[in-house]
């Protein structure tokens, strides 16, 4: 028999919060998406993971401790992780996120302090202390989770759901091909896209369609409190540097993957089939999905291939090809602000 647990709301019968472990790589973006889900009633965020990225693994773990400081939660577990991709040399992004990966703004020295335990390790506990409950929320290159599903590959079968910010279908954002997460660690993507589990993948591409204004950071800036005004610098040195590259607003990135698991109506998700591109000259760190389900099958007659039928293929992921982003950027100025 099973039993589902309800809280009780003016009445109103509401599901548990979803317990949340966030991988991340404190840029900008993810600044947003961690404040985020930290403001969201729908999740419990047991820990943060940090993986080098946007910056390098020191000023990340920084980084994350500032923000649950700032949010005054230190009951999330903070933890670091890999020093640096699995097979290739870091590449860093102060270029977009700026000299400390959140804008230039300092915040206070935390008052919370980090878990001693090695992330990869962590996430492994935790899914085995939670089983089928935590949701896995990769938003950095995906170099911590490669590492904990490869040491205990039982965890694929036993979260809930990963859903992560990485990757795209119609094209890059680091080249013509590769997404800036995939392409800091393709072989780590490669891995854990083929690990077992459906991932749900929020892509580069559909980011770039989900949009803030400068009518969102005025918002920002009018609401007056530590979260606000801090996510308020952030937002609108993002949308400067987006400004200054030709995008029409800021990119929510990290963001959209968190709002995905607050409320999957968000987004239109597709089956398919990905894999990662790991050696090509032009499409290293290519997300290759493959949207019919199938690969022909080249049988050789001769001198020649014939196609001989079809070789279905099985989908390791749901592909986020549509966003709604209005009601997406409404739910997270609302979120931020605490304005209803």
């Amino acid at each position: 028999m099973s039993i589902i647990f309800v809280i009780l709301t003016n009445g109103s019968a509401q599901t548990a919060p979803r317990r949340v472990i966030i991988d991340t790589d404190p840029g900008v973006d993810d600044a947003m998406a961690i404040l985020l889900a930290l403001n969201s009633p729908e999740l419990k965020v047991e820990a943060l993971t940090v993986v080098p990225g946007n910056v390098e693994a020191a000023q990340g773990l920084e980084n994350a401790l500032k923000l649950v400081s700032l949010a005054g939660r230190c009951d999330v577990l903070v933890a670091g992780g890999a020093q640096h991709p699995l097979n290739q040399k870091l590449i860093t992004a102060q270029f977009w996120h700026g000299k400390n990966g959140l804008a230039g703004v300092e915040l206070p020295a935390p008052t919370c302090k980090p878990d001693a335990r090695f992330g990869p390790d962590l996430i492994i506990e935790m899914v085995h202390k939670y089983p089928h409950e935590i949701t896995l929320i990769p938003i950095g290159p995906l170099t911590n989770i490669a590492l904990a599903v490869s040491k205990d590959p039982a965890i694929a079968f036993l979260v809930k759901d990963i859903v992560i910010m990485g990757g795209s279908i119609t094209g890059g954002n680091v080249d013509g091909a590769a997404e800036a997460n995939i392409y800091n660690d393709p072989e780590a993507a490669q891995i854990v896209f083929n690990a077992g589990w459906t991932v749900t993948t929020i892509g580069s591409d559909v980011g770039e369609r989900t949009l803030m204004t400068r009518k969102d950071v005025t918002q920002l800036q009018a609401n007056h409190a530590p979260e606000s005004d801090f996510i308020a610098k952030l937002a609108d040195f993002y949308l400067t540097r987006s400004e200054k590259s030709g995008y029409q607003g800021a990119a929510m990135y990290d963001p959209l993957a968190v709002g995905t698991v607050i409320d999957p109506s968000l987004v239109t998700l597709k089956s398919m089939h990905v894999d990662v591109e790991t050696r090509g000259e032009f499409t290293r760190g290519e997300t290759v999905a493959n949207r019919m389900g199938y690969d022909e099958n080249n049988v050789l007659h001769g001198d020649h291939y014939e196609i001989d039928g079809l070789v279905p293929l099985h989908p390791n992921a749901r592909v986020c090809v549509a966003s709604d982003g209005d009601r997406f950027v409404r739910l997270f100025v609302t979120r931020i602000t605490g304005n209803k």
